[in-house]
């Protein structure tokens, strides 16, 4: 058996994983600087809710995944320091919004509308003094983790660590999200109806 000691994922996560709460309804999303920082407000619960391993998504220091979860783009309202925010990548699927001072995504938000996830925006409900988000259900991109650094043989004990927590180890999304966009897929093809 592949030892987990010393193997640590996300701050958010190393210590177990906190359940959401039923009837939350969201809270304010801070960036880290020390004055006049970035606030968004996320006026709902967020679902499918991951720790991801891919080179786009915001990690704190030190961690090896993000922490992302998504919610219906109307529940995502910049609260202060819009002026404060830019686009990291304006040709990548998801426009993720970062504090140009502390480099923290505030959210990603999807403006192609013939994408399968159009209409949900990204969050890092870590950023959030409030319990009660929805609790991280699985890992995507686990591989990808390699991209930014980490040695290969530091897998096995990276995906033991993620199943003893109750994370699902995959290299893509969850299946549920990737049926999602297989349906969407199919339906503006024509193999399924629309």
């Amino acid at each position: 058996m592949t030892s987990t000691q010393g193997v640590h994922i996300h701050p958010a996560v190393d210590h177990g994983i906190a359940k959401g709460s039923p009837g939350f309804s969201g809270g304010v999303l801070t960036c880290h600087c020390a004055t006049n920082p970035v606030k968004v407000r996320v006026s709902a619960q967020t679902a499918h809710n991951h720790v991801c391993g891919c080179t786009k998504c915001w990690k704190p220091d030190d961690a090896v995944f993000s922490q992302i979860a998504v919610v219906s783009r109307d529940s995502v309202e910049v609260l202060e320091g819009a002026d404060k925010l830019e686009v990291v990548d304006a040709g990548a699927a998801i426009q993720r919004h970062r504090c140009r001072e502390c480099g923290v995504h505030m959210y990603g938000r999807i403006e192609n509308k013939d994408h399968p996830f159009y209409g949900l925006d990204f969050v890092h409900t870590e950023l959030s003094g409030e319990q009660g988000w929805s609790a991280p259900e699985f890992a995507a991109f686990v591989s990808s983790v390699i991209e930014s650094g980490v040695e290969p043989s530091r897998m096995d004990g990276i995906r033991s660590r993620l199943r003893e927590l109750g994370l699902e180890p995959y290299d893509a999304l969850s299946p549920p999200l990737m049926d999602a966009i297989a349906t969407s897929i199919a339906k503006r093809s024509g193999a399924l109806p629309a």
